[in-house]
């Protein structure tokens, strides 16, 4: 039922532009009609790759192998390719049908600017992308000509080791207690991993300890226990958002349940390495800066903006903005392959300008089985509020020049501590 409501919902969007209602523009000077959509970022993590290294967690924490996968590592899938893919077409005709960009044939030369990651995997699943929102009109994607030399996605100046570490130390319940507080989702990773210590000693990982550490011109490094327990739920993820058979998920030991479980970890991860204010109004500065340059109409934006990236961005952004989401069927703050965060640009007939903060993601079940997507069959677009940023009766509704100073002051004036 949950999902019939969701699909009708998306089938709505698709064919009514946003309405608010008269009540809430009288007492809020806000909008006093529908709202058109006249701008967009979306801010992707890249598709399906297969773990970064081999074994993926360290020797001695599963009881078997780790399944194998035919595509190198930290390379994107063909599966996640098509995944990426399917995500384009659906985006064809939902943007089609809000009027941002043409229902077929191509947009006009500048209105779709698409700038990835310089690794391979976030340029690949832009291509992807690309290809099913608007096939066959030469859209390039652009790119950092090396990963070692990418500004925007792996910043690398204005963060002090040392402020950064202590930044994250003070990040609430403290790393020390995390494992108190996810008792219950280490006890599902250890049954996966094979490591229940009721059935085989020495490979658990819940009783090892958890810590930070410094980086010097960097953010802080989880390592321990929630570092590996944040690793080996991606894998798992990775494993089922791949198709491979249940048998090589999680040796057969995972279901839905347990990989939701397991994934809280991520987030968690990021609390501490770069959520603290501190590191993520540095960390996620140059790409807040394009999303804003974007939602103004600057030179070198175009009506629909795609940044392709890491989930490090993006859980560096959600820090920045001070701000909680949640995609789809993922835990809350888990950037899902393949999703992106995103802002629209909404205009009422005034000319007065709003943006609204959303997530999109395709379900678990939805990139696995690379379902087409449909207004029927829709991904998960879900609104979120920012903090400090509304019209009064209406918490994901953000005047534009209200953004513009919030934005604004944090890269003019990011947290000192």
């Amino acid at each position: 039922m949950a999902r019939l409501r969701h699909a009708l919902m998306t089938a709505a969007i698709i064919t009514a532009p946003l309405t608010v209602s008269p009540a809430m523009a009288a007492s809020s000077g806000g909008p006093t009609d529908d709202l058109k959509l006249d701008r967009m970022v979306m801010v992707m993590r890249h598709s399906v790759r297969p773990p970064t290294k081999s074994p993926s967690t360290p020797e001695g924490t599963t009881a078997q192998p780790w399944s194998t996968w035919t595509t190198a590592f930290g390379e994107l899938t063909p599966h996640g390719a098509e995944g990426a893919r399917l995500m384009g077409v659906y985006n064809r005709t939902f943007l089609g049908a809000r009027g941002l960009i043409p229902r077929d044939g191509c947009a006009p030369k500048g209105e779709v600017v698409v700038w990835a990651s310089g690794k391979s995997r976030a340029i690949k699943t832009a291509e992807s992308f690309v290809a099913g929102l608007q096939p066959g009109c030469g859209i390039v994607v652009e790119h950092p000509v090396s990963e070692d030399d990418d500004p925007v996605f792996h910043p690398a100046e204005g963060i002090d080791g040392a402020i950064a570490f202590a930044a994250a130390q003070r990040q609430a319940p403290g790393i020390a207690a995390e494992a108190r507080v996810h008792a219950a989702d280490f006890a599902v990773l250890q049954k996966v991993l094979g490591c229940d210590p009721t059935t085989k000693a020495g490979c658990g990982i819940a009783g090892r300890p958890s810590s930070l550490h410094e980086n010097k011109g960097d953010s802080p490094d989880v390592e321990g226990a929630l570092s590996i327990a944040s690793t080996g739920g991606q894998t798992v993820l990775l494993e089922y958002v791949e198709g491979k058979p249940m048998d090589q998920v999680g040796w057969g030991r995972a279901s839905k349940a347990d990989i939701q479980a397991m994934l809280r970890f991520h987030p968690v991860k990021f609390h501490y390495e770069v959520g603290a204010p501190y590191i993520a109004e540095r960390y996620a500065a140059p790409i807040a800066k394009r999303v804003l340059s974007a939602l103004n109409g600057e030179a070198d934006t175009g009506r629909l903006t795609l940044l392709v990236g890491h989930d490090t961005n993006i859980a560096a952004l959600r820090g920045f903005f001070g701000a909680h989401f949640t995609a789809a069927d993922y835990p809350q703050d888990d950037p899902p392959p393949g999703g992106a965060m995103g802002f629209e640009l909404l205009k009422d007939s005034g000319g007065h300008a709003f943006v609204r903060a959303f997530y999109t993601a395709q379900t678990m079940d939805q990139l696995r089985e690379l379902q087409p997507l449909t207004a029927t069959n829709p991904p998960a677009y879900s609104y979120f509020p920012i903090p400090g940023c509304a019209v009064k009766g209406e918490a994901t509704l953000c005047p534009l020049e209200t953004f513009q100073k919030i934005v604004g002051g944090k890269l003019a004036s990011p947290a000192k501590r």
